[in-house]
């Protein structure tokens, strides 16, 4: 099956402290994706999977620390012309 391709990717973010004033640190995290796609003349059809272990983690910017994306699947659609 020519035009056929796989992805994985994982990531790892080790403990940080959150900015100012640094008095709670978040834990590391590691976390996995994966995609899937076929690509054929001038189109390709895509499926992502993201954090496909369903990792609980956060992200942190100044004060504010936030909850990232769960699970996740995208699909996509490109032609090109």
């Amino acid at each position: 099956m020519q035009g056929l391709g796989f992805g994985f990717g994982v990531y790892f973010v080790g403990d940080r402290p959150v900015q100012l004033p640094n008095t709670i640190d978040l834990p590391s995290y590691v976390r996995a994706d994966a995609a899937i796609f076929y690509r054929r003349f001038n189109y390709q059809f895509a499926l992502n999977l993201k954090n496909i272990t369903d990792t609980e983690y956060y992200s942190t910017q100044g004060f504010f620390v936030t909850p990232e994306a769960p699970f996740t699947v995208l699909g996509t659609f490109s032609l090109d012309f």
